[in-house]
C-alpha cells in the first residue's frame, strides 16, 4: 500500500507544480475598453502597423501568510481586478512611446515555496494610414 501512496503523492505533486507553471493562452478580459487597443496572443491584428517595440512589466512578491496553510498554496494573488490593472499600467507604458495598440499581449503567472510573480508583456505598434 505505501508504494501507491507515494507514487499517488509524487504525481499530484507533479501535477500541481506544471498547473501552477502555466501561462495563461485565455485573453486577460474581454470587457475593459483602454485607451489604446490590445490585442491577446490569440487575436489577429486586422490593420497594418509598424513595430515600435516591447513593452513588459513584472514582478516577484512573497506569498503572504493567508495565502498558504499547512505548507500549501490556497490561492493565487492576482485575480482578474489586478489582471486589468496591470494591463492599464502595460497601456500606459506603450502609450508614452507612441502607440496605437499593442499586440500578442501575453501574462504569465509563476509560484514558488515561497513566492509568486507575473510578467504582462505584448509588441507596441503604431498603425499605417490606409
Amino acid at each position: 500500500m505505501k508504494p501507491f501512496k507515494a507514487a499517488f503523492s509524487i504525481i499530484s505533486l507533479l501535477s500541481a507544480a506544471f498547473l501552477l507553471n502555466c501561462s495563461s493562452g485565455i485573453p486577460i478580459s474581454t470587457n475593459t475598453k483602454y485607451p489604446i487597443e490590445v490585442l491577446y496572443e490569440n487575436q489577429a491584428v486586422e490593420r497594418p502597423y509598424t513595430e515600435i517595440g516591447v513593452v513588459e512589466i513584472s514582478s516577484e512578491d512573497s506569498l503572504t501568510r493567508e495565502q498558504t496553510q499547512d505548507r500549501r498554496m490556497m490561492y493565487r494573488g492576482n485575480d482578474a481586478k489586478t489582471k486589468e490593472l496591470l494591463t492599464a499600467r502595460l497601456v500606459m507604458k506603450a502609450q508614452k512611446i507612441g502607440a496605437d495598440a499593442i499586440i500578442n499581449v501575453q501574462y504569465k503567472y509563476y509560484t514558488s515555496v515561497k513566492s509568486e510573480g507575473y510578467m504582462l508583456s505584448g509588441v507596441a505598434v503604431r498603425y499605417r494610414g490606409e
